[in-house]
């Protein structure tokens, strides 16, 4: 589903090449859950954004369900994400005009799908049917962030990339986040790449990636 290979990402800062990834090297299978895991500064943000082709690396390939995304164009890469891709992060990015069941029937609506009846039923998978009809401020942290994960799955990604999405919420709170991202994964079969400062949401993954220093240190559940 996922592939990796020598990914490199650089940057100039003040003049001087900072390199911020380096040779990052890895295959996920379909259905996987990957949990990224570093201190701060170590690249996991960066790497996320590269495998999910919001940026281009400087060096290395990725491959996203076989499509090398070095070799796509921008409005390319923009129509596999709406294609493929579904994304959490740890702001919720919802829109705060919009109810909580007219946030998560937006990508439907984008792609011309049936969007109430998938959108209500979301909303009851995550534990908000009653609060369909609420804006985001109306609604707690953790409310918003099991809309933000239902919009995510409204258009049934093959892949879905979260960064931190238990970053702004209590722990009781996040763990319900991470459950309700396992279930999904299970029963829909989403491939699942994470990103988390959490070693404990960590170990609820198949396989966690450790990064120090924008390289791979630790890779634990890898296949054989």
């Amino acid at each position: 589903m996922l592939r990796s290979e020598s990914l490199t990402q650089t940057y100039i800062s003040g003049g001087r090449p900072l390199t911020v990834l380096n040779d990052i090297t890895f295959t996920l299978e379909r259905g996987g859950f990957l949990a990224i895991v570093g201190p701060s500064g170590s690249g996991k943000t960066t790497l996320l954004g590269l495998l999910a082709g919001l940026d281009r690396p400087t060096g290395g390939a990725i491959h996203l369900d076989g499509v090398d995304l070095g070799r796509l164009s921008e409005d390319d890469r923009a129509r596999l994400r709406a294609e493929k891709v579904g994304f959490v992060f740890q702001s919720f990015q919802l829109i705060p005009t919009l109810t909580a069941r007219e946030n998560v029937q937006v990508p439907l609506e984008l792609r011309g799908e049936p969007a109430e009846a998938r959108a209500s039923e979301l909303l009851e998978r995550v534990g908000l049917g009653d609060r369909g009809h609420h804006y985001p401020a109306q609604l707690s942290g953790g409310e918003q962030q099991r809309v933000a994960l239902a919009r995510a799955f409204s258009i049934r990604p093959q892949i879905l990339f979260a960064d931190e999405p238990t970053g702004n919420l209590d722990a009781k709170t996040g763990a319900t986040i991470i459950d309700l991202m396992v279930a999904l994964n299970r029963e829909l079969g989403t491939t699942l790449v994470l990103v988390t400062h959490d070693l404990d949401l960590a170990s609820k993954a198949h396989r966690t990636i450790r990064l120090s220093d924008g390289r791979i240190v630790e890779d634990t559940g890898a296949p054989a």
